[in-house]
Parts: C-alpha cells; structure tokens; sequence
C-alpha cells in the first residue's frame, strides 16, 4: 500500500494481530492493523484483515504463538481446496481479466487465494496418485514463488480427459489456461520449461493420447526443454510435435490474447513434423 497512514511492520515492531514482521501493516497512529493471517469481519481489500486497535496507545503486545504456515506435503490437497474456496468471483474474475483468460479456465485449474501468502495459488497434482503435491504462487504484482514443503506436479485441469485427442503440454499454468479457452480437450502444463518429466510421462502410459503436442515459448530456453521432452515422449506415444507461436509473441497466452483462435493453433500442429520412435535392427555378419 502507498498509502501513508500505513506503514510496515518490522523485526522491532511486529504485527500486534499475528506477532510476525513481515506482510503486514499499521496506521501511522498504532490503533489499527491490516493482517494477511488473521481474519475479522472487515476485508481491506487484498492486504488481508482489518483489526482496531484502540486504547494501547500503538504499544506492542506480547506476541501470540502462531501455527507454522506451511504444511507437510500430504496436507497440500486440502490447502489447495482452502485456497480455492477464498477466492471471491470478483477478485478471481480480476485476475482473469489481468491474465487475458477465463474465469471458466481459472477455475478449471482450481485456482486459489492464499491469505497467507498474499497471493493466488495455482496446485500441482500427481497424475497418477490424483492429489495435490505441490502449489505455485503469483503475488498480485507479478513476482511468482511457491508453498513450501511441496514439489513439482502438473497443471493438471479438473475436466475428464479425451484420450482420442492429441494432449497438448503447456508451459506453466497460464498458458494452460490460455489453450482451455481455445477450446482443446486434453490440455495439461509443466511446471516449468524443463520440469514435470517424469510425471508427463506417468500421464502419457495412463491416458495413451493419439499424440502429444508440446506447446513452448518463443525463447531458446522454450525451445531446448521442448526438444528434452520430446525425446523421452517419443518412447510412449505414436508421435510428438513442438510448436511454438509466430515471431514475435513469446507465449501461447500472449498469441491468444492477440486474438488467435483453436483453427490457428491446429494449423501450427498440422504443419509441424511428428517425431516417431524409429527401430532399426542391425544384422551381424553371417
């Protein structure tokens, strides 16, 4: 907040809410704080609760013993479900607006609001074992972390998949979200350029696509991982395409928004070549 009425907490004055020193805030004056972890009956806005604080004088008080805010990894299902339940439709129809996506899409990859992180939260799930093992984070200004004690998983969309259709790999959850809206079936996205392998992989023998298409960015780094991945697919369906958008537009997300359509993105899939497995035998000497 630049408002400056507010000011920060800090290791010497920490929140008189929630006893922590960092993300929250209180009025110049000491009788009223704004805190991310501890609910009251008024919101202010994104930056979390509004408590008052009136008649200490702006003293600190004894800090509270606060649970740990990170959770082992078997609870990050049902953390995910929390988050994805504090998501008002207004703020997540904000969000969608901001990304140039849907709230259909958003809520499809069962995004969430972390009140503890101040930032929306977006699961990745084992594709075999179907739960939650991991869950990114975006804070409203862009920067991008994760919930601690989880690991990597896949962006992986809560409709049932169509295994006659090709499944389309995504590079993060945005661009997940921005080939949903394009109106493709199988759709699923890697954490990263570079992750998710393994359990692509585990998706691929489970789901037995009639082919993969993986859809990179427009940078080498987009390119490479792309290239990694195809050569360890290739093993386990019929046939792997890479495609990537025109010149000039980094990410699928960004084409989409430039007004690409479903019969665009197949034309690039159509016209780019697929990678076989190629068995040869070598005879020896007789």
């Amino acid at each position: 907040m630049s408002d400056p009425a507010w000011k920060r907490v800090t290791r010497s004055v920490p929140c008189q809410v929630c006893g922590k020193a960092d993300w929250c805030l209180v009025s110049a004056d000491g009788t009223a704080a704004i805190c991310p972890r501890t609910e009251s009956p008024k919101r202010a806005g994104d930056a979390g609760w509004l408590h008052r604080l009136a008649g200490d004088g702006g003293r600190v008080r004894p800090r509270r013993r606060v649970l740990r805010l990170d959770p082992p990894p078997g609870d990050l299902t049902a953390l995910a479900e929390r988050y994805r339940r504090a998501a008002a439709p207004d703020r997540l129809a904000g969000l969608a607006a901001s990304l140039g996506v849907s709230v259909e899409a958003l809520a499809a990859l069962r995004v969430g609001w972390s009140a503890d992180h101040l930032a929306w939260s977006f699961p990745m799930s084992d594709p075999v074992a179907g739960r939650v093992v991991g869950i990114h984070l975006r804070a409203p200004g862009g920067s991008k972390f994760a919930v601690k004690g989880g690991k990597e998983g896949l962006f992986l969309p809560a409709a049932d998949p169509a295994p006659a259709a090709p499944l389309l790999v995504a590079e993060g959850p945005t661009d997940t979200a921005a080939l949903l809206d394009l109106g493709f079936p199988n759709v699923v996205g890697r954490p990263s350029c570079t992750g998710g392998t393994k359990h692509l992989v585990a998706l691929v023998r489970a789901l037995r696509p009639a082919g993969v298409v993986i859809v990179s960015d427009a940078d080498e780094p987009g390119r490479h991982g792309a290239r990694n991945l195809t050569s360890v697919l290739v093993v386990h369906v019929p046939a792997v395409r890479m495609v990537e958008p025109p010149a000039g537009v980094k990410d699928v997300r960004a084409w989409a928004r430039a007004g690409a359509t479903r019969a665009d993105v197949e034309q690039l899939v159509q016209a780019a070549p697929a990678r076989r497995l190629t068995i040869t035998t070598l005879r020896g000497d007789r």
